[in-house]
């Protein structure tokens, strides 16, 4: 179907017209969410003419918007689309359309079954000529992933053919012969176009297709026919528009993957039935020119330690040489798990936790699958016919570039340390250079920490090591070591980092061209090192970022960048610190001039994307009160031209301001905070005042934030919208102390709010969220000058949950009170004194503040029964609390449906509290468990 669509800004903003009547601004509503709309994958054109993004509500359909990057004028609009791209040559954008929410739902309440639920479609869409082209009943689709304009669409099952009804309602009797029985089979129509339309292939039956990356042949497979080995791989090649025949009989293929110059075409293939749960996988290799395949490798083949992985990558070198793959050791048999005498309600189900183990059982059904799909870096050298296994038990991890050009790569092996993972997350790796030809490994060094990596042009391997917070390298050809950053006079590890564990570093923006020189960040400044240290290391910013007190960060504008070209620019993004202003800079890689200022504001930018062939670039921009809209500009970064025009709603609702706080903590130390206000703020008028915190936020002043339902925390702009000030101090930790250094930083940011004389001081409330929740737990204890509380997910008794486990990752929960946020910086038995009296619950009897307390079921971050520990101390020392806690429900709400829930129940216990509104139901009666199900209980008392 092709049909004519052009859209001009006027149609997108058809419901403009809506909001131009002046009126009143109101409050916003729970109900406001649903259409609250986000701008999301955005793209602009290989040529840079197309800008193009969707835009969605938060529930509902949404649509995708493609403009001109020169003429805003010029846009088309196409609703609920998904899935979307532009092609090679910028002509056509292609993407899926998928069915109206408002139907499927509808289906839904029919209990209407998947195969007569709507299907997606795919469209063509020609932005020369406004044509568009939709096909219908489309599972997936794909185009080359570098050049040519080709498109290969996969169709659903077709359905079966029912009996036509009459007008009277009886059923068509068909004369003649029976038709014959479709057979069963797992494929489908796949068809093949150029995206002109002017040629149009077809085949049938296929299970999986792929282009090679340049567009010039594809494989596809087909499925089995019921019973019949029929099974395939072909190869159609795009230029001539033949298909030739690569294998058939085999009952699976899988894992194909062209070379990089389109020569050869490897896959995996087995013979064993699709019902065994153990097939054995062949490694076979295609010579594209000479139209042969080969069997490469199989089950007993020479240089295999076990059989082919079917859970391996394929992938071949950058020069073609060699072709890498994966194996793993033969299926053992297990006595116990094979006997076939034995009932399943007769097997044994247990788990053995044993302190020899590596890891604790938690963490190994959680890496159960990982373990049982592990498989060993394999390569075929196509020179020499010879298979060699990389990988092994010992040094199982192999990395290596992202072409394959190096002869070396890198292994680990975490294997000697491992034991201690479970508490100890700073554990280092033994760092293994590998022969990707022979398969020989030298050690560089054990115990490394961090993430070591091979330099573009393989002359160096470097990390950052955590103990020394230094960069360091390590010389492939000499087989020496540098510390890169000792002869600086600057630091490199993480300034603001408060917690017991190493700091981590600033980051690196890479290496130039050549390996001749490596690009460090330290707080501010980029830092140029000469890896031979033949030439002294030079501050490419010219320390301007330190003395003015802005971060300096390259920007990458190139995806399939290596390395950095010395003879370009550096477009520098840049954030000031104090003022959090935001922009981008442009810099010299030789460091000869100071960074020239391109574009510097009250804003927050993000998301700088280059096309492709063109300086033609889109950015993203927003403040508080302005969404994270989309803006065409160019490398001059000069002129920014508005693209997208999110939540036209937003002029009509009262949408408030923000403003940064500075102020002094306890111990003198200057703090900053983020002070929310509604729209048309009175400082002589006195305010209810919210007070939610997560260690530090104030970076975040010209983020926008979304009315959106809870996960877990307040809405800020629904309760500034509904005449609260909503305030977010920044909080420093001192080692030991969390709780006393929440109290240190929180409280005074908060007087120094209420001697401004605009705080309503007693209607005040805080909130907060799992380590947020932890210090509203605990501030509660320490104060009676709020008047509520609302905490979720919190920590009440370090003590035992010191010795629980984090489910999410079946780790031990030691490490989050020995290292990382809880900061207690020991053992529970070396600084037993520091978990009591920085846990709330030991001090509950003091609590004179009302708590709402959020804790799910199916928490994997927090032990559930922290929140009832804090609940049951309540309830039992008469104290009013409320537990609300989301059945199958993790760390933070997933589903709508509870956060909606969640986030009208905050606002209706803070309204109660702050504002005196009436209580409703659930907070006076409860929701007994026989009422379960059949009632919310909002209503508010008395009405």
């Amino acid at each position: 179907m092709k049909t004519q669509i052009k859209f001009h800004l006027f149609i997108l903003l058809f419901w403009s017209s809506t909001f131009a009547i002046a009126q009143e601004k109101r409050a916003l509503t729970h109900q406001d969410y649903d259409g609250w709309e986000t701008v999301s994958s955005e793209k602009i054109s290989k040529s840079g003419q197309w800008i193009g993004y969707t835009v969605n509500p938060q529930d509902g359909d949404g649509r995708l918007e493609i403009v001109s990057h020169q003429n805003q004028d010029q846009r088309f609009l196409l609703p609920r689309v998904n899935q979307w791209t532009f092609c090679h040559n910028s002509q056509f954008a292609i993407g899926k359309i998928y069915p109206q929410a408002d139907t499927v739902k509808n289906l839904k309440l029919k209990k209407k079954k998947a195969d007569d639920m709507p299907k997606d479609s795919v469209f063509v869409m020609n932005l020369t000529t406004g044509e568009l082209e939709k096909l219908a009943r489309v599972k997936s689709y794909s185009i080359p992933a570098k050049e040519g304009n080709w498109m290969a669409i996969h169709f659903e099952k077709d359905l079966p053919k029912k009996a036509e009804k009459k007008e009277n309602g009886d059923t068509t009797k068909v004369n003649g012969p029976k038709p014959e029985k479709p057979k069963k089979t797992d494929g489908s129509k796949l068809m093949v176009k150029d995206l002109a339309g002017t040629q149009i292939y077809e085949f049938d039956r296929v299970k999986s297709f792929g282009f090679s990356e340049k567009g010039d042949f594809l494989y596809y497979t087909k499925a089995s026919e019921d019973t019949l080995k029929n099974a395939g791989i072909f190869l159609f090649n795009l230029k001539t528009g033949e298909s030739k025949t690569i294998d058939e009989g085999k009952t699976d293929y899988i894992s194909m993957v062209f070379s990089p110059e389109n020569k050869l075409l490897a896959f995996l293939a087995t013979e064993d039935s699709t019902k065994s749960k153990k097939p054995y996988f062949d490694l076979f290799l295609f010579d594209i020119n000479k139209e042969k395949n080969q069997k490469i490798a199989s089950k007993g083949t020479a240089g295999i330690n076990g059989m082919v992985s079917k859970n391996g990558r394929l992938f071949f070198s950058n020069d073609e040489n060699r072709l890498f793959f994966g194996t793993s050791p033969d299926y053992i048999a297990y006595q116990y798990e094979d006997d076939s005498t034995i009932l399943d309600e007769e097997r044994v189900s247990l788990d053995i936790w044993g302190w020899q183990d590596a890891e604790i059982q938690p963490m190994q059904l959680k890496n159960k699958s990982r373990e049982e799909n592990k498989s060993f870096l394999t390569v075929f050298n196509l020179k020499s016919k010879i298979i060699t296994q990389i990988g092994d038990e010992s040094v199982s991890q192999i990395d290596v570039d992202k072409k394959v050009k190096n002869q070396f790569g890198l292994g680990f092996d975490a294997s000697p340390y491992r034991r201690n993972y479970s508490w100890d997350i700073q554990i280092g790796r033994d760092l293994y250079l590998v022969d990707l030809t022979t398969g020989s490994k030298s050690l560089i060094r054990k115990d490394v920490p961090d993430n070591p990596q091979l330099s573009p042009e393989g002359k160096y391997v470097f990390w950052y090591d955590e103990r020394d917070s230094s960069w360091v390298s390590y010389d492939i050809k000499s087989k020496t070591f540098k510390n890169l950053t000792q002869d600086i006079e600057s630091i490199f590890y993480d300034e603001l980092h408060d917690s017991p564990a190493l700091p981590s570093s600033n980051g690196a923006a890479g290496w130039t061209k050549g390996d001749l020189a490596f690009l460090v960040y330290d707080r501010y400044d980029i830092w140029k090192i000469d890896p031979t240290g033949k030439s002294a290391p030079v501050n490419v910013t010219k320390g301007e970022g330190k003395k003015q007190q802005i971060v300096f960060r390259r920007e990458k504008l190139d995806n399939e960048e290596e390395s950095i070209d010395p003879s370009q620019p550096l477009i520098l993004n840049a954030f000031n610190e104090l003022n959090k202003k935001n922009g981008f800079f442009k810099g010299d890689i030789s460091g000869a001039t100071i960074p020239q200022s391109i574009v510097f504001t009250d804003h927050r930018y993000s998301s700088l994307t280059k096309a492709e062939n063109s300086d033609k670039m889109l950015v993203r921009r927003s403040t508080f009160q302005e969404y994270s809209d989309i803006y065409a500009t160019d490398l001059n970064l000069k002129s920014m031209e508005q693209v997208s025009h999110a939540n036209p709603q937003q002029s009509q609702v009262k949408w408030g301001s923000v403003e940064l706080v500075n102020y002094l903590a306890n111990d003198g130390v200057p703090l900053q905070g983020l002070l929310f206000k509604p729209d048309n703020f009175d400082p002589k008028k006195k305010y209810p005042m919210l007070v939610y915190f997560y260690e530090r936020n104030s970076d975040g002043l010209h983020s926008y934030r979304a009315p959106a339902p809870s996960a877990s925390t307040i809405n800020i702009p629904y309760f500034v919208s509904n005449d609260y000030l909503v305030f977010v101090p920044d909080i420093k930790y001192d080692l030991g102390l969390p709780g006393p250094s929440a109290y240190n930083c929180i409280i005074p940011g908060v007087q120094a709010l209420v001697s401004r004389g605009f705080v309503d001081a007693s209607n005040m409330a805080i909130q907060g969220q799992s380590w947020g929740g932890y210090q509203v737990a605990y501030l509660i204890t320490r104060t009676n000058m709020f008047k509520a509380a609302g905490a979720g997910a919190p920590v009440v008794n370090m003590t035992s949950a010191y010795g629980g486990i984090r489910w999410g990752t079946g780790m031990s929960r030691m490490f989050q009170y020995e290292q990382t946020q809880s900061r207690i910086g020991g053992t529970l038995w070396d600084k037993p004194l520091y978990y009591i009296e920085n846990s709330p619950l030991f001090t509950m009897d003091r609590v004179n503040t009302p708590v709402l307390i959020m804790h799910n079921d199916d928490d994997g971050s927090v032990p559930w029964y922290q929140g009832i520990e804090m609940f049951m101390a309540l309830k039992r020392l008469n104290k009013p609390a409320w537990l609300l806690q989301y059945n199958g429900e993790d760390h933070n709400l997933r589903l709508r449906k509870n956060r909606k829930d969640l986030s009208i129940r905050m606002a209706q216990f803070f309204d109660y509290y702050l504002k005196g509104a009436p209580a409703p139901l659930w907070m006076t009666e409860g929701l007994p468990a026989v009422e379960k199900g059949k009632t919310l209980k909002y209503e508010l008392s008395g009405n």
